[in-house]
């Protein structure tokens, strides 16, 4: 198994944005278990509820009634544009992913799916065709019927600059344009017609797509943002070709990008199909697919059915989740914490040369380092590592992402504070400032 950083760490107990090894050290963690403590490690009103209801019933699976996994799928559909209003509940987000890639199939009776290249959906042996990283895919046979198309990065790609994304702040002297209009308008057009020459070549002639898979913003590609206006340009052609459109909330849903409750309301769309999981349950295994009542219907041709989805503990841990949601206004302190961070981050870009971005939105923001920022070639794995070290040494917890494993990834519990945001930008510089000083 894969651990982080040159001396593997310990975890031995969380409390809210901190976790402590077995030595007693404490550390804020800037990443959450991976994008999943949505509200806090061991959050009292999350663990209270768990704790009644263990008490109470553990399992039945839905072969019988049960309140709660009816009461959270109510309060769950709630947040979402009104017709996506069926949900099936399943254990993680590869096997929402994967539930989705068979309900767009037979829905449309296409067989051909589209995502993005550095696309992540999951690693089921199904899923695992979706996600477009060669550094998770295995010698297996996957992806029949899937197709990669050109991933409209502004920041790494072919065209668009970083202020034709949907961030709140940019390095000095970048111009921002609006949707629809100069550079971002020309990006979205050139990343299309990359999109029309994958449906011209690779497809089938006519109405042949079966649906399309897209993050809101790319998590384990390197917090990756599309030009303004191309989500919603590339909805609608699929659409026009018979296919659906599906939503992967994983990391970004919950209130995590700060605007919205959902990513995907950010690029004004509505999918068909939205597949959702860990910070729904904030660390507790769940997941789950919602979508409409015509989708849904095309799962009675045969029998369907998940052993733990939905179980009384999940149900009832998801309904705290999203009180504690509610209440706490985690999406509002997203947007406040995230954006004052991204500010105090984006100034690195100007004061050193191997910061080549900073983006992101919300507490989903993503750093990426570079050998140089001309050629944005990615910065050395041992660089790398050596600033990661730094800043576990310096008591905060980051990620690390993207293909070659040169974006640093923030995406902690949604309850961390300005100065949770203050002591993480002054452990990060530190850690870079000292490893530039050595290469």
């Amino acid at each position: 198994m894969l651990t982080y950083y040159s001396k593997p760490l310990l975890i031995h107990q969380g409390k809210m944005q901190w976790l402590w090894d077995h030595k007693g050290q404490r550390y804020l963690d800037m990443f959450g278990g991976i994008v999943t403590v949505s509200v806090g490690h061991c959050h009292p009103t999350v663990t209270d509820a768990l704790h009644k209801q263990i008490d109470r019933l553990w399992h039945t699976t839905n072969i019988y009634m049960h309140p709660a996994v009816h009461q959270y799928a109510e309060k769950l559909v709630k947040t979402l544009p009104d017709n996506l209003k069926v949900v099936y509940f399943v254990n993680s987000g590869s096997e929402a992913n994967d539930l989705a890639m068979l309900m767009s199939r037979l829905y449309t009776g296409n067989n051909d799916i589209i995502t993005f290249r550095n696309a992540y959906h999951g690693m089921s042996p199904y899923t695992m065709g979706l996600t477009a990283h060669s550094t998770w895919k295995f010698k297996v046979p996957s992806g029949m019927g899937i197709h990669h198309v050109m991933n409209p990065d502004v920041y790494q790609g072919l065209w668009g600059t970083v202020g034709c994304r949907d961030c709140p702040v940019v390095p000095e002297g970048v111009s921002v344009c609006e949707e629809g209009e100069g550079e971002c308008q020309d990006a979205v057009d050139k990343y299309m017609h990359q999109l029309d020459e994958l449906i011209r070549y690779s497809l089938p002639k006519g109405n042949s797509v079966a649906g399309f898979f897209a993050e809101s913003i790319q998590g384990v590609g390197g917090t990756v943002q599309y030009p303004k206006g191309y989500l919603k340009a590339a909805f609608a052609r699929v659409r026009e070709l018979g296919g659906v459109c599906i939503s992967d909330e994983v990391q970004t849903g919950f209130g995590r990008t700060g605007d919205h409750f959902w990513g995907f309301q950010g690029h004004d769309v509505v999918p068909d199909i939205v597949t959702m999981a860990k910070g729904m349950g904030n660390g507790f295994p769940m997941g789950a697919v919602v979508t409409t009542p015509e989708i849904a219907a095309t799962m009675s041709q045969a029998l369907h059915f998940n052993t733990f989805g939905g179980n009384p503990m999940a149900s009832t841990v998801g309904m705290a989740v999203l009180d504690v949601m509610e209440q706490e206004q985690t999406m509002q302190n997203s947007k406040e914490v995230g954006t004052y961070l991204l500010q105090k981050l984006v100034k690195l870009v100007d004061r050193y040369r191997i910061v080549g971005d900073v983006r992101g939105k919300g507490l989903m923001i993503g750093i990426e380092m570079v050998e140089d920022k001309e050629t944005k070639k990615p910065l050395n794995p041992a660089a790398m590592m050596d600033i990661w070290d730094r800043t576990k040494e310096g008591g905060v917890l980051i990620g690390k992402g993207g293909f070659y494993g040169s974006v640093f990834r923030l995406k902690p519990p949604m309850i961390v504070s300005k100065e949770d945001a203050d002591l993480t930008v002054a452990v990060i510089e530190e850690a870079i400032k000292r490893t530039q000083d050595k290469i």
